[in-house]
């Protein structure tokens, strides 16, 4: 696949960002915006590749896979799907052990593009998670399904991927450091042909407030194509406002958490219901949750409430998010950091977790969950220790579907119509 990267997107030239172990292209700091090293122009698919480098550093690989605690395929499925179709092999000896249940591969797009729904040559993506061999596998997306429970979210790749702890010490440093002297800030662009968008809201508020920084992507020429434009708004911003595109998630939310940026979501499928592994339970520790409908309902404007945060609130949320910061990024995949865990560490423990409760579980004849729904697997992770039943939660109107909905449509419209928008838009602005 990388070997004919030029046919991995229709609408991206892959081969820069394939290079570097999947980092792409090293970024030149001329405005002093990043550290002097460890930046690249990463894109934020580029997932897989760099997912499947990362494990070839693990110090943990067997080749014995009876003494494996879990089996990861390495397959680029993320790319998969622009090129190829889906097949497995079942006759394997790992795989009968578990029926796959051990097995865990890497996707770097949103779930619903390994979700199509139907057979007509117009829908988008493929079948991968519905087939009957995938659904037994943990496939780890950067955007999870709420509905469904073969899939995992973890971070997108940012630009920053350091080699070794000093220099994600000298970053938090640094961002610990910053005068922020916007209390809000938005990157992205309108979604006009989407009703239940509020980016159109958000834009009009920021654009009448003096304390908040806009960055307004569109198809020309952009300062939103830029990491280095982008990273320095972030920075500037003690807020930085992530609201749904075309899919839940973007890849924004975790530019900007990079940058000390406290993040403010408008939808709990936007963070808290994706990055369970990676992300607090206790999302107000770190985060601002405003209700989509009250900015739809125009029931207060942003900068009143980000402004009455008290100050030293926000010093807390801000430390929070900086100490995040190295588990929500993928270091180098030709080195590896001495004492501190980062994204691909944490995933690849929490999917050990998962297949060794699994494995338990078997042995003594039980499930993880009593009466367990897997319509409601956004609801398992946040269950507080020793809870197995998943009852009435707060969030459930954000996840209600209309009669007759199959699990694999998004809030924000047809998975397949999302799917497609997010890789149109992928170079208008940070999805």
């Amino acid at each position: 696949m990388l070997k004919e990267c030029r046919s991995l997107s229709l609408w991206t030239n892959m081969c820069k960002f394939t290079t570097n172990a999947g980092m792409g292209p090293p970024l030149e700091n001329v405005e002093g915006v990043f550290s002097n090293t460890g930046w690249y122009a990463t894109n934020q698919f580029a997932v897989d590749v760099i997912f499947s480098n990362r494990m070839k550093q693990y110090d943990c690989l067997t080749n014995d896979s009876s003494l494996a605690a879990a089996i990861f395929v390495p397959f680029y499925a993320g790319f998969d799907i622009a090129k190829y179709l889906w097949g497995y092999n079942i006759s394997r000896p790992e795989w009968k052990i578990m029926q796959g249940r051990d097995h865990f591969l890497v996707g770097g797009r949103i779930t619903w593009d390994f979700r199509r729904l139907s057979d007509e040559e117009g829908d988008w993506g493929n079948k991968l998670l519905f087939l009957p061999a995938a659904k037994n596998m943990s496939m780890l997306v950067v955007e999870s399904s709420p509905w469904n429970a073969n899939d995992f979210g973890i971070p997108y790749p940012t630009y920053f991927h350091p080699a070794k702890d000093a220099d994600v010490f000298v970053w938090q440093d640094r961002m610990r450091k910053l005068e922020r002297k916007y209390l809000f800030s938005f990157a992205g662009a309108p979604r006009p042909g989407n009703p239940k968008s509020i980016r159109g809201q958000i834009i009009d508020q920021c654009r009448g407030s003096k304390v908040c920084k806009l960055l307004e992507c569109d198809f020309g020429e952009s300062k939103c194509h830029s990491p280095s434009s982008i990273m320095q708004m972030f920075q500037s911003s003690l807020f930085c406002l992530q609201p749904q595109g075309d899919s839940y998630t973007r890849r924004s939310a975790f530019d900007s958490m990079l940058a000390g940026c406290i993040p403010v979501f408008f939808h709990p499928g936007s963070a808290y219901t994706q990055y369970t592994w990676h992300l607090p339970k206790n999302f107000s520790t770190y985060s601002v949750f405003i209700p989509e409908d009250d900015i739809r309902k125009r029931n207060g404007s942003i900068e009143e409430l980000l402004s009455q945060i008290p100050p030293e609130q926000v010093q807390i949320m801000r430390e929070n998010v900086i100490n995040l910061i190295p588990q929500l990024i993928y270091a180098d995949p030709r080195s590896k950091l001495e004492t501190l865990k980062d994204a691909f560490d944490v995933a690849v423990q929490a999917v050990i977790d998962k297949v060794t409760r699994l494995r338990k579980n078997i042995i003594q004849g039980r499930t993880e969950y009593d009466n367990f729904v897997e319509e409601n697997s956004w609801k398992y992770a946040l269950l507080e220790d020793g809870q197995r039943e998943a009852g009435w939660h707060e969030w459930d109107p954000f996840f209600s579907k209309p009669k007759g909905e199959s699990s694999g449509d998004s809030s924000t419209g047809s998975s397949a119509e999302a799917a497609k928008n997010s890789w149109k838009n992928e170079q208008r602005d940070q999805k």
